[in-house]
């Protein structure tokens, strides 16, 4: 009962947007005061909790396909969170420039993007570019082909859709968490977890 009074208690709390993240990734609020009993009461917001079957492999080569997928995932997915954060950022601060500021703000933000991670890209194959595309829409909830087109006109979407064309891959893929990447959803869910 005392528990069912605390609960409740706690659900009547004004709410605040002032919160942070603590050093172990948990979302934290400041302190409430209940106003029934007059008690501090802290506010956490805990992240999602997921649990998977045990895998298993049919034999030995599906095995090494798998693991394969983990370490893609594990090398791509960075990569694919930080292209949303920059997006993020970019959208805020397009709002209060003119045209022509955005142009170069993105011929800026383009050319520090080729010098930080044109290595890294450069070191991967074919299979951890298409998936950097599709985790890019997993992401940023749009397919590359628009974020390009968005920002740095039709013509340059147009050419790297070609040029991704010209090796087999699309900007314009979609990711399917239900459909066909349905296995690659749990590893990455699994990989942001810390599970594998």
């Amino acid at each position: 009962m005392l528990l069912l009074s605390l609960l409740s208690g706690i659900a009547t709390l004004p709410a605040q947007h002032i919160h942070y993240v603590n050093e172990q990734g948990i979302e934290v609020m400041p302190a409430q005061i209940d106003p029934v009993t007059g008690d501090t009461v802290p506010i956490v917001v805990l992240k999602n909790l997921y649990c998977f079957n045990r895998k298993r492999f049919k034999g030995s080569k599906y095995e090494r396909n798998y693991w394969r997928m983990v370490n893609d995932v594990k090398k791509t997915l960075p990569i694919a969170k930080e292209a949303r954060r920059l997006l993020l950022i970019a959208y805020d601060t397009c709002k209060v420039m003119s045209n022509r500021e955005q142009a170069r703000y993105f011929k800026q933000l383009e050319k520090q993007l080729w010098t930080k991670y044109k290595p890294q890209l450069k070191k991967f194959n074919y299979r951890q570019g298409k998936l950097l595309v599709r985790l890019i829409d997993r992401e940023c909830d749009r397919q590359s082909y628009d974020i390009i087109r968005e920002y740095l006109g039709r013509g340059r979407a147009f050419f790297w859709q070609g040029f991704g064309k010209l090796f087999g891959v699309s900007l314009k893929s979609e990711w399917e968490p239900d459909g066909k990447d349905k296995e690659l959803e749990d590893i990455c869910i699994q990989v942001e977890q810390g599970m594998i």
